[in-house]
């Protein structure tokens, strides 16, 4: 009797069964194959011994793999941690792992991320792209990589993708800030090579043009909390007169670190003297000392979708069948809360 500590071989199961390696195989594989006598000859023979198929290295022969390669933008962002779970949650679901890339929005790190899954050989591949990698997303798909777009859309490219209607939200976040009687609103986010923060400021000035209202860009280098603190400092040196009496935050994070140089300590600007709205809607929107109003994204959704648009893809593959790229857009909803209305203090109003 072969101990169950020590590592048993297919040609173990062979032996005790009385039978040929290719048979073991057949009854693994193809058991259809297999006269149901020496099949059941086989099997006892793997109950006995406690054998356990090695699929790793069966789907390595195969050129396959259990692994899905996700890179998102700034893994310390809240939003793509959320993405993250929701991306994981279903690939487990399906047996699937998933390596993780944090571009930390650096061209040269997500590179690096793509370098390193190619090599890997991942199943599929999940991006949320921060510059333009088409070329290298053209050559792990025609090595037969399936790609999904994360948080992105596809536009012309051959892929499937989901995201949020970032126009339509920009737009949403910048007309509850006029309907609350604003009128010099400041857009505050960057850079703008971050395809979603363009498309917030393009819905902002959407929502500003023809209202009378003036719309300045303030264009960062990071959507980080301390970038946010910067420019509040640089704010608060301003004259009354000069400030804005709303801002728009590309995402809840900046608007967190504005908010503590707005409304904290001395300066109690947000909301009589400054609304602010932020993007995202992270936990930390609500549980700030003024909770800060938001546009909600459903991140956890996203990350599932983006799974299930990859499996649609990889059933199609393996079937032989044309792939029929699919691409899902959210809506993005409103949430109001106290740092752009104060009677909303208490509660959560969503539109």
């Amino acid at each position: 009797m072969v101990e169950r500590s020590t590592a048993v071989s297919i040609r173990d199961v062979a032996e005790r069964a009385g039978v040929a390696l290719g048979t073991v195989s057949n009854v693994l594989n193809r058991p259809q194959k297999v006269a149901e006598p020496t099949r059941k000859r086989v099997l006892d023979a793997i109950d006995e011994l406690g054998f356990v198929r090695n699929d790793a290295a069966r789907q390595l022969r195969a050129g396959l793999s259990r692994t899905l390669g996700l890179i998102v933008l700034d893994v310390a962002n809240p939003f793509f941690t959320d993405v993250s779970r929701g991306v994981e949650d279903r690939a487990a679901e399906e047996g699937l792992s998933v390596l993780l890339g944090n571009s930390d929005e650096s061209e040269s790190r997500e590179s690096a991320h793509l370098d390193l899954f190619e090599q890997q050989r991942v199943r599929g591949l999940l991006i949320s792209p921060l510059g333009d990698v088409s070329a290298r997303l053209g050559r792990l798909r025609r090595r037969g990589t399936p790609i999904v777009l994360v948080d992105r859309p596809a536009g012309d490219n051959p892929y499937s993708s989901v995201w949020v209607d970032d126009v339509a939200g920009g737009r949403m976040a910048t007309e509850h800030l006029l309907q609350t009687g604003r009128r010099r609103i400041a857009f505050v986010g960057g850079p703008a090579t971050i395809r979603q923060v363009a498309d917030r400021r393009i819905g902002a000035e959407q929502a500003v043009g023809g209202s009378g209202a003036a719309l300045e860009i303030i264009e960062t280098d990071g959507l980080i909390v301390e970038t946010g603190r910067k420019i509040g400092h640089e704010l608060v040196a301003r004259r009354p007169q000069d400030r804005p009496d709303a801002i728009f935050a590309a995402n809840d994070m900046v608007a967190i670190g504005l908010m503590q140089s707005l409304a904290l300590l001395e300066h109690r600007l947000v909301p009589d003297e400054i609304a602010m709205i932020g993007y995202d809607d992270i936990d930390f929107a609500a549980a700030s000392v003024i909770p800060l109003s938001s546009i909600r994204q459903p991140s956890e959704l996203i990350g599932r979708t983006a799974v299930e648009l990859m499996l649609r893809e990889l059933d199609a593959i393996e079937s032989g069948v044309e792939v029929d790229h699919e691409q899902v857009v959210f809506q993005p909803e409103l949430v109001i809360r106290a740092s752009t209305d104060a009677s909303a203090e208490s509660a959560d109003t969503a539109r």
